[in-house]
């Protein structure tokens, strides 16, 4: 019987959503679609004509990726990475000197500069030669030292480590503890002051590239005392420093070339000038990275469905199956128009995510969020069908393939892979409530007191008034739009028709509007409960967001003579399939069995049904389920190993 984890800390429900919500940002300063899609209103102006990049933009961008492409093609070795669980050190020396530490960095400071868009075009490019190179490379910039010292940083910071950043140095960020993971109210790595240091004292789990990491991005807990506010804040710490052990290099079903790890801190000094931003703002700070950084994820899912597509074109071709090629099965080639039509979707919905995040036009913080969602769990789906496709083949490792004297395809490594991104910066059940939070911001703006239970009845009755004025205005517009006029959106009619696709975004637009609508006043405080229903809203949102993308980005190759049929084809094709996605979400959202799902949880948890885990062979080994993280020196060897090194 495994041992109870100690020193675990305590936070109530309503603490720890009370410090999720401190580090939300609150204000909507820019317009967002995705956010006016929840609201039910179809903007279909805010993302068309679809956004595009300056010419000198894409210029550099187009000349790093023609460098990267030969880099990738002649130096990584993607078996010998997934043989050895190790990205060769010469690899690592070659993309820092092609700047690649330093894609998203200023030339100012050292880096390219290439745009969010092209950046993203580079993970896509060398996530599909080797997915571990693109965990490197995006842990570094999307969320490591970088990008928060780009957004917080004051200017000597800046000049102190983003020129290491751009070329030399590896970072990693450091959240996440073995006892804390999307609850960071119960973060207990602590930031003492001392004079003009802080002192570092605790454990952080999963760090991406902290077991060779020079500069860490570290989160922690300021207690609060005289002339300190105190609260979870960010550090800039130099991953050599006195006191800081990486104990153990973390192995994974997938991904087997990261540096993963976990880290201890004992005593570590930090001079203050190495906190971004003022103390308390770490959560914030953490959160606002996030807003794009996240993009790197699905640029990766994007180049994975690129991947899929291919294979699966080139297979099914060439294997023949009672007397015709595989693909002209109805039951294979309907996974391979899933594949195609999603992966031209997918990278839809990055393009133009990116492209909105370089103007700064518009807030994207749950563009980003849907993309991130929507990537993780579709390109999950298109790889799981490409190994189905293989059959045999698709469970086999490449390199027994090769051995057997096969083409060395790694289908089932790419499966192993992926899996990780849906739970990556934040997992999919986290995302769907980070997501539903923002979709619902505007009823909690001029409704939230009313449900709150702490406030009080004057507070409720001005809550409600005010509540009153608000769905006076915006129910009515619910009950018609555009959506229901035949020639609406008439300029996407060229051969496939799309504008029907449109205005069915646009219906149901207000139909999900309506629905979240009616989930609040149904349950009113109980709704944030209710994670089933708030996942399929959000579930349909992020279908809806893929469809506007796609049909945006059909209409932009069609202007610029790219391959404009096919891509209207292809977007027909996503959009057909996508829409009957959406009314399966929508016939879940009333008749499922989220009671009964939780009638039986509370057995399971409560022992009634332990005799159907007999006959079987507990295979795990003894111990633990959670490591003790009790703050202390470190007993182990440290597995810390910069490369070069």
């Amino acid at each position: 019987m495994s041992a109870p984890t100690e020193n675990r800390s305590t936070v109530t429900e309503r603490e720890a959503r009370q410090v999720a919500e401190a580090a939300r940002e609150r204000d909507w300063h820019k317009p967002s679609f995705a956010k006016e899609l929840f609201l039910g209103r179809f903007r279909l102006d805010l993302v068309h004509p679809h956004p595009m990049p300056a010419e000198e933009s894409v210029r550099r961008g187009e000349e790093f990726l023609a460098k990267l492409r030969a880099f990738c093609e002649a130096e990584v070795d993607s078996a010998r990475i997934e043989r050895e669980a190790r990205i060769p050190d010469e690899v690592v020396a070659g993309l820092k000197e092609l700047g690649a530490l330093g894609m998203k960095i200023d030339p100012k400071y050292g880096g390219l500069g290439l745009s969010q868009l092209y950046y993203n075009k580079a993970l896509a490019l060398v996530g599909s030669v080797s997915p571990a190179v693109g965990a490197l490379l995006s842990a570094h910039q999307s969320i490591g030292v970088p990008q928060p010292l780009k957004m917080f940083g004051t200017e000597e910071q800046k000049e102190a480590f983003l020129p290491r950043c751009a070329r030399s140095d590896i970072s990693a960020f450091l959240l996440t503890e073995p006892d804390v993971g999307s609850d960071p109210a119960r973060l207990a790595t602590t930031a003492v002051p001392d004079g003009d240091e802080y002192v570092l004292d605790g454990v952080k789990l999963w760090t991406t590239n902290g077991v060779v990491a020079d500069l860490l991005v570290v989160m922690a807990r300021v207690p609060k005392s005289e002339g300190h506010k105190g609260g979870i804040t960010a550090f800039v710490v130099e991953a050599g420093s006195e006191g800081i052990t990486v104990e153990h290099r973390n192995a994974f079903m997938g991904l087997r070339g990261i540096e993963n790890g976990v880290t201890r801190f004992h005593r570590v000094r930090v001079p203050a000038g190495h906190r971004i931003g003022p103390e308390g703002a770490g959560l914030k700070i953490a959160l606002t990275t996030l807003n794009t950084g996240r993009l790197s994820l699905p640029a990766m899912c994007a180049g994975a469905g690129k991947w899929c597509l291919k294979i699966a074109r080139e297979w099914s071709a060439e294997r023949e199956q009672w007397g015709k090629p595989l693909a002209l099965h109805e039951a294979v080639g309907a996974k391979i128009s899933f594949i195609a039509a999603t992966t031209f979707a997918l990278e839809a919905v990055l393009d133009l995510s990116s492209q909105m995040a370089d103007e700064d036009r518009n807030d994207i913080r749950i563009e980003a969020a849907l993309a991130k969602l929507y990537g993780s769990e579709m390109a999950w789906r298109m790889a799981d069908e490409l190994v189905q496709i293989r059959g045999g083949r698709g469970y086999e490792t490449a390199e027994s393939l090769k051995a057997r004297g096969e083409r060395a395809v790694p289908a089932e490594q790419m499966l192993r892979d992926l899996r990780i991104n849906r739970i990556f910066e934040g997992s999919t059940e986290i995302m769907h409530l980070l997501i539903a939070r923002e979709a619902v911001d505007a009823h909690l703006s001029v409704a939230g007191d009313l449900i709150d239970p702490a406030k009080s009845l004057p507070e409720k009755a001005k809550a409600g008034a005010q509540a009153g004025v608000f769905y006076a205005k915006w129910l009515p517009r619910l009950v018609a739009g555009p959506g229901q006029l035949p020639s609406s959106y008439g300029e996407f009619r060229h051969g496939v028709d799309l504008s029907t696709h449109l205005r069915y975004i646009e219906r149901t637009a207000r139909r999900l509007a309506r629905a979240t609508f009616y989930g609040m006043s149904r349950w009113q405080g109980r709704m944030e409960t209710k994670q089933g229903f708030l996942g399929r809203i959000v579930d349909v949102g992020a279908e809806l967001f893929a469809m506007s993308a796609a049909c945006v980005r059909a209409e932009r190759l069609r202007t610029r003579d790219e391959h404009g049929r096919e891509a209207y084809q292809l977007a027909d094709a996503f959009c057909r399939q996508a829409r009957i996605r959406v009314e399966e979400l929508f016939g879940r959202l009333w008749t499922n069995t989220d009671d009964l799902d939780r009638t039986v949880v509370k057995g399971v948890l409560g022992g009634a049904y332990t005799w159907l885990e007999e006959g079987i062979v507990d295979p795990s080994e003894d111990g633990p389920w959670i490591a003790d993280a009790t703050p202390g020196p470190s007993a182990r060897e440290n597995a810390r190993r910069p490369y070069g090194d």
